[in-house]
């Protein structure tokens, strides 16, 4: 029942980022500053994390 609404927010949060760094990059650019390096990174997913997790655990 939570699923799909969960995906559809998980959607919706990964293309508000995605339109955000198109925005970030054109302001820096308006601006005359360079690039933000780093700034095009992706959120690991909950999956990444708990492999991380278990890494540092064990």
């Amino acid at each position: 029942l939570l699923t799909p609404d969960q995906e559809e927010l998980d959607k919706e949060i990964n293309n508000l980022r995605k339109e955000l760094r198109v925005k970030v990059n054109r302001l820096y650019e308006a601006q005359g500053k360079p690039e933000l390096k780093g700034f095009n990174l992706n959120p690991m997913s909950a999956e990444e994390m708990k492999l991380i997790n278990r890494i540092l655990e064990g």
